[in-house]
């Protein structure tokens, strides 16, 4: 009764979501399409020849880590607050106010890292620490 109740839907849920980051490494590591013409391979090149190129190549900087990190951080609550709404509407409905502790404590988990980041973040690149 509780493998049927508790343990498929939270491992059907876990393959679910396995999957998912699985297909979001694949595409992030795929190499870039080729261009189906034949002869556009060689205009693309001699395009990029005649550009003219910066001095400096921009990095990356805290401006795109603060905007990955946010996009990071509200996407994982709000997949986080999916699960637990799924769990909770389709597997086991606990008593009290189990949602409204769910989302605010979540809230709060996620409030909680982003100084704590933003100080190891400053901290290794003040010191050169390479990860």
């Amino acid at each position: 009764m509780v493998i049927r109740q508790a343990l498929v839907p939270m491992v059907s849920f876990y393959i679910v979501i396995m999957a998912v980051l699985a297909a979001g490494v694949r595409m992030s590591r795929r190499a870039p399409g080729q261009p189906s013409q034949p002869g556009a391979v060689d205009r693309q090149r001699d395009e990029d020849a005649a550009r003219p190129r910066p001095l400096v190549e921009p990095g990356p900087g805290w401006r795109l880590l603060i905007t990955h990190y946010a996009i990071t951080a509200i996407g994982g609550y709000l997949l986080l607050m999916a699960i637990v709404l799924i769990y909770y509407f389709g597997v086991a409905r606990v008593g009290g106010n189990f949602i409204e502790s769910a989302f605010t404590g979540c809230a709060m988990l996620v409030g909680l890292t982003v100084p704590l980041f933003a100080a190891a973040s400053w901290l290794a690149e003040r010191n050169g620490w390479r990860f």
